[in-house]
Formats: structure tokens, sequence, C-alpha cells
């Protein structure tokens, strides 16, 4: 019923066909995505606006969040296809107020990378500087977890910017506050690509007088559309691939790395994830997904290995609590990415 209360309110606004992912969880908050003319650029903020207070005023709307997306043209006949139908070409590339961005990637999922991403950031706003984690997964954002943050809406700068969620000395972004964590993402690609954008250039990472130094990207796995618009719309410093030292995983990490490469983002190195177990009874040490896999495939492909994190139920128990390990692995890759920054 509220569904249905929602497009009819929005009727007059837009049209019911530019409204896609429409998402409604059990405490009312409304989340979709709404298709704009990319020609028209920032002047579809007011339409956004005017929809978003017209769906709050739906009895039962909590809150309200929507993604504006070129995923499509507008309905008007061409004779041609276009040359861009994601629209987004027409955003421009961000000039962002962040001194460096890194992103922590990995070719496939399951082999820590998040859980790698903050606590790689953490240790790095360790060492004074102001760093922000941005959860770029879209489909399955488990930072809001990791971080121990609620699940909620963030707040708007007087510029309507999001306002970051701080978090173990991190300024903490992810679309995960904005949806129920049980309600899945079926958004097409485009539509993705439009969130991740919208992040990097809607949130109040930092200002001109006072720009965050390190901005940590935690991207989601494979080689897709959150990839490209990276690579496409913000100059990466680098990047860090994440493996364990099994073959299958180092397989799609190749992948990841040469997907790098061909967009010319320079790898920072290669981090060896679940690397060995060292049972807390006696001591045996067992490297259940192999041994020294990511350290062999680094050298062979001329990239410096950044270190070990091994297979400790103590990090699994720290990363469902939303805390950080206190694991020294990730102090010293901190410490050669700092050092691979500065060179």
């Amino acid at each position: 019923m509220v569904k249905r209360q929602i497009q009819d309110a929005l009727q007059g606004i837009v049209l019911p066909e530019h409204v896609q992912g429409l998402q409604i969880d059990e405490n009312g908050s409304v989340l979709f995505s709404l298709i704009v003319d990319p020609a028209a650029g920032t002047k579809m903020e007011d339409l956004r606006q005017k929809a978003e207070q017209a769906v709050m005023a739906v009895n039962g709307v909590s809150a309200v969040t929507i993604i504006l997306t070129a995923e499509q043209a507008p309905a008007t006949p061409t004779k041609t296809a276009p040359s861009d139908p994601h629209g987004m070409n027409k955003n421009p590339r961000l000039k962002l107020p962040i001194k460096k961005i890194i992103a922590v990637a990995s070719g496939k999922g399951g082999v820590g990378k998040s859980t790698v991403a903050l606590n790689i950031a953490a240790a790095l706003a360790k060492t004074g500087r102001s760093v922000g984690l941005l959860d770029a997964d879209i489909y399955g954002p488990s930072v809001p977890r990791l971080t121990g943050l609620p699940y909620e809406k963030p707040d708007m700068d007087a510029d309507k910017n999001l306002i970051p969620f701080q978090a173990h000395g991190l300024s903490v972004m992810s679309i995960g506050f904005m949806v129920d964590p049980d309600t899945p993402m079926i958004w097409r690609g485009p539509m993705v690509q439009s969130a991740i954008y919208q992040m990097l250039r809607d949130v109040a990472w930092g200002s001109e007088a006072q720009p965050l130094d390190i901005l940590v990207i935690d991207m989601p796995p494979g080689t897709g559309d959150a990839q490209l618009t990276l690579a496409q719309k913000i100059d990466v410093d680098g990047a860090i691939i994440v493996s364990t030292p099994q073959d299958l995983a180092l397989m799609d990490a190749i992948k990841a790395i040469e997907m790098f490469r061909k967009t010319d983002v320079p790898i920072l190195g290669l981090v060896e994830n679940m690397s060995t177990h060292v049972c807390t009874n006696c001591g045996h040490e067992d490297p259940i997904f192999g041994s020294g896999g990511a350290q062999e495939e680094a050298k062979k492909r001329g990239i410096n290995f950044l270190g070990k994190i091994p297979l400790d139920g103590q990090i699994r128990a720290d990363s469902d609590n939303g805390k950080l390990s206190d694991v020294q692995a990730y102090s010293d890759i901190a410490n050669l990415i700092s050092s691979s920054l500065r060179a």
C-alpha cells in the first residue's frame, strides 16, 4: 500500500518509468533510483529534493534516499544510438578535496578485503593523518557492521552534502547506512555507477582549506562497473590487492592487478590475507589455504608484497563486533603504504 502511495505522490514530479529500484524496509525507509537527463547536470538536484519532500509526506515513510542516475536518455526518439548510453560521460571528472586516494580491491569475494581495508585505514589514521573510508560495494556493503556504526541515514551539511560518520578515527560512508541491512540491492550497473559517483561527490570528505589526507575505498570484488567509475572519474593514487594464498583466489587477484594496470592506476602492492593458522592450544601452524602463494605472485608480477595477515579467530570476532584487530601486520602494511605514497 505504501508503495502505491509513493508512486501517487511522485505523479506530476517525475515520470513513473524514471523511478527504478524502489525499496521500502520495515522501518519505513525508502530508497530508489531516479533516471534524469545527464545534460541537465546539477539542475536535477532541485527535482531530487522535490521528489524527496513528496515521498517524505507519505504516511509511514520515515526516511528517503534518492540516487540520481543517467542510466538511459529520456524518452525522446533518436535516429542513432547514443554513444554514451549510461550517461556517465556527462558527469565530469571529479576534483575532490582529498590528497591521496587508495583503492583496496580483490578479484573475488570472501578473501577478507573489507576487514583489511578497515584495519589499514585505521592504522593510517593512527599516524596523525585525516583518513576516510568509503564502502563502494553497493550490493554487499559490510563497512557499517565492521565499524559498529548504526544503520541510519547520515545528516547533511549546509551545502547538502552527506556528513560521514566517525568510527575508529575515520570518516566513514556507505550505501549500507541508507538501506535496511536485509534488503537486497537489485540494481543494474549504471545505477551502481551513479551511486558511487554521488558518494564521492556529495559527501563532505574535506574542504579546499582542509582537505582529507587519505581516502581508502573498499572496492566490491571483481573488475566491473565500480572499478570503471573510479578509473574514469577520479585520480586514484594506488591500489592494494588482497588475496588468500589459494591458487583459486590468486587467479582472480591477477585479473584485478591487470585491470588497474590497464586503467593506469599504480599497484601499491599485494596483501596475503588468511595466510596461516596457528592453533591456540598447541601452537601448531597450519597453512589452510596454502603457503606463500601471494608472495610468489607479487614477485612474479614485479609488484610489492605488503605482508601476511594470519587466519585468526580473533580477527573474525572483532570484525563481527565492529572492533579493530590488534594485529601488527596491519600497522606494518600501513607503514609500507605511507612510504609508497611519499615516493
